[in-house]
């Protein structure tokens, strides 16, 4: 399931559990600034060995929820 895989990669990333991860969990919840969403982004597309995310749509992207809608439009899911 894609948010298992992007919640398990956020805990990571963030040094949380994965459990503590919504789809209403922002990125500034998280504390994300510029670096963070670079390095996740890097980490999705080789996750889900998916193209470059552009920088368009990371702006766009401000949930979880937001970015598993994402990657389900990406992969046709």
């Amino acid at each position: 399931m894609i948010f298992d895989k992007v919640a398990k990669l956020l805990a990571e990333q963030f040094g949380l559990e994965p459990e503590e991860i919504t789809e209403d969990t922002t990125f500034d919840d998280l504390g994300a600034d510029s670096v963070d969403i670079v390095e996740l982004s890097m980490a999705l597309e080789e996750e889900f060995d998916i193209e470059e995310m552009s920088e368009e749509d990371l702006s766009k992207i401000t949930t979880v929820a937001d970015l598993v809608d994402y990657l389900r439009n990406k992969l046709g899911d």
